[in-house]
């Protein structure tokens, strides 16, 4: 049976493309995450381009790099919700996202746009922006287009749309399906805005980033079984996704 938090979560993507959750992390463990994630961000560069941010910085290979996050990626709230929209799933970009002060916004874009699927078709990405700080319009909230999940192929937002921006203190989590046009904030503040993306893609297609290579193999030994299948150890039936004939979980044995 779904749980009535899920089916609030599912209820909201349908209607809206977008569904804020508040308190999912208290305000103590978002600011622990938030200070281990400083010292994986002192080492991390700006954004190569404007879609990246110059100001912007974005830790890519997150699970390489900390585990302060795996918790997370496993909430059994998400992982319902993520199974409803998606089904049998994977990670597919999980990343930190620093917004620093001067940030343009970033160009509205649908996540799953990546994909060469035609429209329409069902949904086969899921996000979770995870707030570190408070979210304002000042610093850099994502902005959403309610509804943009539904419009007809080929259509674009244009200066008559609605464009909302997620303000959420820290420690809430934001979902939004794939199809949803969003995009990164501009920071008008002195100060920069952390938040960190979990994004989930459909279990049959390639994720954005290519874990079994940006996890070292000896790092995802040491992980749950559930972050393993959810980082590619895993197959979507009936056989997809196999090693040398077996399941990939095994070569973490070798």
């Amino acid at each position: 049976m779904r749980s009535p938090e899920a089916a609030a979560i599912l209820t909201d993507l349908d209607a809206q493309g977008y569904s804020v959750v508040d308190g999912l992390l208290s305000p103590a463990e978002a600011a622990e995450k938030r200070a281990e994630l400083n010292a994986v961000l002192d080492r991390t560069p700006t954004g190569r381009n404007e879609f990246e941010g110059y100001n912007t910085r974005r830790v890519y290979a997150l699970f390489a790099k900390t585990r302060v996050f795996d918790a997370a990626a496993t909430h059994p709230l998400v992982g319902e919700v993520a199974e409803a929209v998606l089904g049998p799933h994977q990670l597919s970009a999980p990343t930190g996202i620093e917004i620093g002060p001067g940030e343009p916004a970033q160009i509205l874009h649908r996540d799953d746009s990546i994909y060469p699927l035609t429209e329409p078709h069902p949904e086969v990405v899921l996000n979770t922006m995870w707030a570190l700080d408070g979210f304002t319009e000042a610093n850099g909230a994502t902005r959403l287009v309610p509804q943009s999940h539904k419009w007809a192929a080929g259509r674009w937002p244009s200066d008559d749309d609605q464009v909302i921006q997620a303000e959420m203190p820290a420690g809430s989590v934001i979902f939004y399906v794939g199809h949803l046009f969003h995009g990164g904030g501009a920071n008008q503040t002195d100060r920069p805005r952390l938040g960190v993306i979990l994004e989930y893609a459909a279990a049959w297609l390639r994720p954005q980033e290519n874990h079994l290579l940006a996890v070292p193999r000896e790092t995802a030994r040491q992980l749950s079984p559930r972050l393993q299948e959810l980082l590619g150890y895993n197959i979507y039936p009936p056989f997809v996704g196999y090693v040398d004939g077996r399941h990939p979980r095994r070569s973490l044995e070798d």
